[in-house]
């Protein structure tokens, strides 16, 4: 494990290998089924604040819950860059330059986790004022940001972890830790909310303190349990020199993750102007928004999942040098994500009704609002796919900048100028027909650019490091 030699059989790159289908289906599958965890933990979550606090709960946490996305957007591009970096090193058989990622990144997160923690417990207040959170609803969603930013250092790290286990070729140890997390926050949300038992009743407050244990105990039991199993990218005794800002490194991950962590930043920015434009209507509005949303998460989790599998296979084998592989994985991933995500826009087109029934009081007019939301923008979500996909094999050769500009093309300069300017001429409904058009400009230029662009010659491996 130690030196420049070759990668020790246990740790051999696993994804450079084997049928394409086969592979890329059972990598991508605790990553779907992680992304369902987290996603159905939120809507369980938000049944639960509906149940108890009514509407002005579900608006305080859509406002909150953009915030956290907005949180986990500004670590996506680093944690992306070190998957990149470490299935490079161990698609060219260079276990210890990749160990030197991790160190050098562990560094690195925790300092970031704890400035960023820092930051919003200190601005919270300013930060849910600028996106003209509803007066009514306002001191809660303060009070349950809060706590959430309380609990950044955990998530980073929880984070952190599953980038590097996912860039080792590993995608069911994450699940696991995940389930472990979810299980845990949807058993102590109503405990809190409501003060059931023994618990005090702490309302929203509660709901998010339940999120903070779940994190804590996650993230400390996921780290034993990789020192019990001896994972081989673990930091040993001897590898304590490697807890070290290493520049080069450092360097790669900011100039890599920098772009892709703009893009997440650029969907977050979007995202918070249509929230500050949807709050601008109501709060039956804004509740609306907020489920709509939740829901469209589930048809977004065949493009996330399948996109994250085929980073990581493609940077493996980008490593190895087997480009024919690359190609074929590319295709495969977006025939796969279509007919998956295809599956869950019909599922929910079906039960739209009975789904938005599930988080929202039966009176008022939120429910028609957000199935209304859902008839408009889940089949957009299928394009959505098609260039996550293949943005996902470009950016795992190291061209970043190209996806980025797509992404600032199609969200800030269509979607939200459609979504803005001309609500306010033709209606409410352009808001969600913003969705396909803009994620149909993003799937056409990114398409454009993987069959003619020069991404394949990107570099990601530093020379040094």
């Amino acid at each position: 494990m130690r030196g420049n030699g070759d990668t020790p059989a246990k740790a051999r790159p696993s994804l450079t290998e084997g049928p394409i289908a086969k592979t890329l289906i059972l990598f991508s599958l605790p990553i779907l089924l992680g992304n369902v965890l987290q996603t159905l933990n939120g809507s369980i979550n938000a049944v639960w604040i509906g149940k108890y606090l009514g509407e002005g709960g579900l608006a305080a946490t859509s406002n909150a819950n953009i915030i956290m996305f907005f949180l986990i957007s500004s670590i996506f591009g680093f944690a992306m860059a070190a998957v990149i970096l470490i299935g490079q090193n161990l698609g060219a058989k260079k276990t210890h330059e990749a160990k030197k990622v991790v160190g050098t990144s562990t560094v690195f997160f925790l300092i970031l986790s704890i400035l960023v923690a820092a930051f919003g417990l200190l601005f919270s207040t300013t930060i849910l004022t600028w996106m003209n959170t509803p007066p009514d609803v306002k001191d809660l969603a303060v009070v349950y940001t809060r706590i959430l930013f309380a609990g950044v250092p955990f998530m980073f790290g929880f984070n952190l972890i599953m980038a590097i286990l996912r860039g080792s070729g590993d995608a069911k140890t994450p699940f696991y830790f995940l389930l472990l997390s979810a299980i845990l926050d949807v058993i102590l949300n109503p405990l809190l909310i409501d003060g059931i038992g023994p618990f005090p009743k702490m309302g929203i407050a509660g709901s998010a303190v339940a999120t903070f244990i779940a994190q804590l105990i996650s993230f400390v039991l996921l780290i034993l349990y990789l020192y019990r199993k001896k994972y081989f990218l673990r930091i040993t005794k001897e590898d304590l020199p490697l807890l070290r800002i290493n520049w080069t490194i450092i360097r790669t991950l900011i100039q890599k993750g920098v772009p892709m962590g703009l893009n997440m930043v650029v969907v977050s920015i979007s995202n918070l102007l249509l929230v500050h434009l949807v709050n601008s209507y109501g709060s039956e509005s804004t509740a609306a928004f907020g489920v709509a949303m939740q829901i469209s998460s589930y048809v977004q989790m065949p493009a996330m999942a399948i996109g994250g599998a085929v980073t990581s296979m493609a940077a493996q084998n980008i490593g190895a040098g087997l480009w024919g592989r690359v190609n074929r994985i590319t295709w495969t991933g977006v025939a796969v994500n279509i007919l998956m995500t295809g599956l869950i826009v019909i599922v929910l087109t079906l039960f739209n009704r009975e789904v938005v029934s599930l988080f929202l009081p039966s009176e008022g007019e939120a429910i028609a609002l957000g199935v209304h939301i859902n008839n408009l923008t889940l089949w957009s979500f299928i394009i959505f796919g098609v260039f996550n996909v293949v943005a996902g094999v470009v950016r795992s050769a190291g061209s970043v900048v190209f996806p980025l500009v797509v992404a600032f093309i199609a969200l800030l300069l269509v979607r939200i100028p459609l979504a803005t300017v001309l609500s306010h001429k033709y209606g409410f409904d352009v808001i969600w027909w913003s969705f396909p058009v803009s994620f149909t400009v993003a799937m056409t230029l990114n398409v454009i650019y993987y069959q003619l662009g020069k991404w394949r010659q990107a570099r990601m491996i530093p020379a040094k490091a």
